[in-house]
């Protein structure tokens, strides 16, 4: 039997050049945006920690993935020259960024000082 899990569960979204407004801009909660493409090593390197990050601050904060290969209007609206780069949006205003292959507690950080 298979088990269907709504957008709404999922603790990592996916987001696109069409939902970017409504998954981060708009969102109440600050929001880790993951700028990753499937071709770059230290993309796949930290997506277990990305995981891992959306489980420990769901509710309090979102986690979301934008492929940058299949976006490239957010993309280039952020300058998005490395991968992977993570974004911090809180108000709608990027925040923080850490840019390279940064280990879960590096990252962790950075959400922890939108939250205090």
């Amino acid at each position: 039997m298979t088990t269907l899990v709504k957008e709404e569960e999922a603790v990592v979204r996916t987001t696109n050049d069409l939902c970017f407004q409504e998954d981060v801009l708009e969102s109440s909660v600050p929001v880790l945006v993951d700028f990753w493409a499937p071709w770059c090593g230290p993309c796949r390197m930290i997506a277990p920690a990305v995981e891992e990050l959306g489980r420990d601050y769901q509710g309090r904060t979102r986690v979301v993935k934008l492929n940058v290969d299949e976006n490239p209007e957010i993309t280039a609206r952020y300058g998005i020259a490395s991968l992977p780069t993570l974004l911090l949006f809180k108000g709608g205003r990027v925040v923080d960024q850490v840019v390279g292959a940064a280990s879960k507690r590096t990252i962790a950080a950075h959400v922890e000082a939108q939250l205090n």
